[in-house]
């Protein structure tokens, strides 16, 4: 049993929660005897095309049991998507049309292959399965589980007791994300701790259909940049792994200080010993803005490389330690007349026109160094100036000549 032992500890290094270990020793030890590798089950979040440091926990997690041999299964929620996963939501989520998800899914493959074996991964869209069940198969379906047991889940109920409406295709969701479990004949699902009823709905169902129950690994929930709230697309709070060098490092310095251990244990993956020396350095005194350098270094190097990482670093000090500007920064020609806030707005330097007053009012745009304070300013330029917004977006902005009014 040496080897299930370590495999063990390997695949239980990060797990928040597991329903059960023991099962899952039985799976391991079932596999080695058979010479059958487990089919370990994922679901693909498809209302987004980036794959950010918080999905890739889960994916990590995918990768150790790829490296022991297993199979992983990973579920796009094509059809899923169109009913949009309520998952600690307080409101309804919107649905996605089927090119929406496809155009989605085909970035995410490219993205999910810098952290998972393709010799080992098979990827499934579980439309292949919900929508040929027919009216029939769905009747049948939904009667192998309860109203009571769907409204057990805390944002239902939370959504009830303060008047908001739950429409009754979210109370599908989780019943058609545990037939996927059925469809594969998962015996290993992970997730984040937040899905983890609708994980259970996949033990159930499979019992339901005369299936042995899978296990159920929840990993924890990488915060976001600003702390609170998970990092998530929908609360344009994340990093995304194919995001720029330099890009990447800067978001990550800018988390709060109490991330810092999370971070190096959920985003640059360090093992226990860099653990407890992160830990020490923390109580020691030390500037926690050296830590979370060190942090960043690993996470850019891990999906970027050692040089990748490097640069981010330099151009980073250049920019905030010391002021500068970056080398590479884009140009935009600017005709005399214009808004500010429309240059702003209408290069993606800001989300919006009323994002980019907020940022002037905030003090956080500058011409060539020189704070901007007037939301109607309109720009006149004889020779090109440096535009910057927040702490890391810059352009020049180029004189065009008059802006012509029609």
């Amino acid at each position: 049993m040496a080897d299930i032992d370590e495999a063990i500890s390997k695949l239980m290094s990060g797990v928040q929660e597991c329903v059960t270990e023991e099962e899952l020793r039985a799976k391991l030890d079932a596999s080695q005897k058979d010479a059958r590798p487990l089919r370990v089950k994922l679901g693909i979040d498809a209302t987004g095309p980036e794959i950010h440091l918080g999905f890739a926990v889960p994916l990590r997690k995918l990768r150790d049991f790829q490296d022991q041999g297993h199979t992983a299964v990973l579920i796009v929620g094509d059809f899923t998507a169109m009913i949009g996963d309520p998952s600690g939501q307080s409101k309804t989520r919107p649905q996605l049309t089927r090119e929406e998800v496809e155009a989605n899914v085909a970035r995410y493959e490219r993205q999910l292959f810098r952290i998972l074996d393709p010799e080992r991964t098979e990827i499934r869209y579980n439309s292949e399965w919900s929508e040929v069940l027919g009216t029939r198969g769905v009747l049948e379906l939904l009667g192998k589980y309860t109203v009571s047991q769907i409204l057990q889940r805390e944002d239902f109920s939370n959504r009830l007791d303060a008047g908001d409406p739950v429409f009754i295709h979210e109370l599908l969701y989780p019943i058609f994300q545990g037939y996927d479990s059925v469809a594969v004949k998962a015996d290993v699902e992970l997730g984040g701790y937040d899905q983890r009823l609708n994980l259970l709905v996949g033990r159930e169902l499979q019992r339901s259909f005369g299936q042995p129950a899978q296990v159920i690994m929840m990993m924890p929930l990488l915060e976001g940049l600003s702390g609170g709230a998970k990092m998530s697309k929908s609360y344009n709070n994340y990093v995304g792994i194919e995001e720029e060098p330099s890009e990447m490092f800067g978001k990550l310095m800018s988390i709060p200080d109490d991330l810092i251990e999370q971070y190096f244990e959920l985003a640059a993956y360090a093992d226990e010993a860099k653990l407890r020396g992160v830990r020490s350095r923390l109580q020691s005194g030390e500037n926690p803005r050296d830590l979370k350098a060190k942090m960043a270094r690993m996470v850019v190097a891990r999906y970027h490389s050692e040089d990748a990482a490097r640069d981010a670093e330099a151009e980073f000090n250049k920019v905030f330690a010391k002021g500068g500007v970056p080398d590479e920064i884009p140009e935009i020609a600017v005709a005399s007349g214009t808004k500010l806030v429309d240059v702003i707005a209408d290069n993606d330097l800001a989300s919006s026109k009323t994002d980019a007053r907020r940022l002037i009012k905030q003090g956080a745009v500058s011409l060539d160094g020189e704070k901007v304070e007037d939301i109607e300013h309109t720009l006149s330029l004889d020779s090109p100036v440096v535009l910057r917004v927040g702490k890391r977006r810059f352009a020049k902005l180029l004189p065009r000549g008059p802006k012509i009014a029609l």
